[in-house]
């Protein structure tokens, strides 16, 4: 995002969201807190996150409520070297075997063990202790259970292997999607608190599990403060610059309900054929900025992520070839290719991501896309402010 304030209010809604979610276990006066992994993204590269962190689980100590932490394969034991004195109403799971928690007053006893190295490809769930008979079993397990792209597979068990331990509830970490995996017995992954990146889509939030006479209850909290989306617009030959704009304000007629009076960050793609296609390449900046006012239009708080052209030329047949020379597009064609080039591409990548801030997702790639995708992009520049020479 061009804005530099924007970005910053992208960048810091983790944090917005975190707090948020210690403003409704405070007013909702929970019995205990829950976080099934990944607090942190990685190493830190000073105190600040963990100033935050602990800043937050203060006030919850403040509250009367507990906290219990697992590690996950972001701050696995291996990972994290910097410390900052917690207090002491967070305990954390042991990572070198499962280790249980109880809560005698409520009868809960809560079962889990954290990851010791980033990677944790053993079946976990399979050791953790039988249940404690007449409570109630939490199982809290950092997983991917059988697979769910595009996260690793980490601690990989099946539903039939949590049920083997016969508890009541199992929370679930690692997956940035909510989902319900199963009801009997409940198996939650409650998805991560604010979206990050286009990958990260829709509300993000926790999941507040209410148990009433022996009736399991599961309620969504949506703690996102800004929100993520794409759309993709259709384009037909003969649109203009002015047509191409009005199809971008009508794709967005509904915009408002994905919002929910939350800034977003929109990803437009262009798809279809277009008589004008290298001109809007070689013009990428100022169709930008028309795009962007083309969103202010329909939204005051819509801000474009990036803007994909992926339409293909209406003038012509696309020959790289003409009169039997090889023009601008036949070379880059040719040498887009190169494994030499790739390699180079990916180093120059490795090094700009290297002095950019911390916080991307799982999988994220430091500039969005990879060096095959980039590489592209940059020919379909170059031959559009080329004039478009074949």
């Amino acid at each position: 995002m061009k804005d530099a304030a924007i970005a910053d209010l992208f960048m810091e809604a983790s944090r917005r969201a975190f707090s948020a979610l210690v403003d409704q276990a405070i007013e909702r006066q929970v019995d205990f807190f829950l976080v099934a992994g990944d607090v942190y993204d990685g190493d830190w590269k000073d105190n600040k996150i963990g100033l935050f962190f602990n800043r937050e689980v203060a006030r919850l100590e403040r509250a009367g409520i507990p906290v219990f932490l697992l590690k996950g394969n972001h701050d696995a034991e291996s990972v994290i070297t910097r410390t900052i004195t917690l207090p002491k109403n967070v305990r954390e799971f042991p990572v070198n075997k499962p280790g249980t928690f109880t809560l005698d007053h409520l009868k809960v006893a809560l079962h889990g063990q954290g990851f010791a190295e980033r990677s944790a490809t053993e079946n976990l769930a399979l050791a953790y202790p039988p249940l404690q008979a007449g409570w109630f079993n939490i199982g809290v397990l950092h997983t991917s259970l059988t697979g769910r792209e595009p996260h690793a597979p980490y601690a990989p068990c099946s539903v039939d292997d949590l049920r083997s331990r016969g508890y009541d509830y199992w929370a679930l970490g690692h997956v940035h999607d909510f989902e319900i995996v199963a009801e009997d017995p409940l198996v939650v992954f409650p998805g991560n608190l604010q979206g990050r990146s286009i990958r990260e889509q829709g509300a993000k939030g926790a999941v507040l599990v209410t148990v009433e006479d022996g009736r399991i209850t599961h309620e969504r909290i949506i703690t996102d403060s800004a929100r993520f989306a794409e759309t993709a617009v259709v384009v037909e030959p003969e649109d203009d610059l002015p047509a191409i704009l009005r199809r971008i304000e009508n794709a967005l007629e509904n915009i408002a309900d994905v919002m929910q009076g939350r800034p977003l960050a929109l990803r437009i793609r262009l798809t279809g054929r277009s008589r004008y296609r290298h001109e809007l390449l070689a013009r990428a900046q100022d169709f930008r900025d028309e795009a962007q006012a083309a969103c202010h239009r329909c939204h005051e708080d819509i801000w474009l992520e990036k803007v994909e052209v992926r339409l293909e030329d209406a003038r012509g047949d696309g020959s790289p070839e003409v009169g039997g020379q090889l023009g601008l597009d036949g070379l880059l064609c040719l040498d887009s290719a190169s494994p030499e080039l790739l390699a180079e591409a990916e180093a120059k990548i490795a090094e700009i991501a290297a002095r950019l801030p911390g916080g991307l997702g799982a999988h994220e790639l430091a500039l969005g896309d990879h060096a095959q995708a980039l590489l592209a992009e940059a020919r379909e520049l170059l031959i559009g402010r080329a004039g478009g020479t074949r």
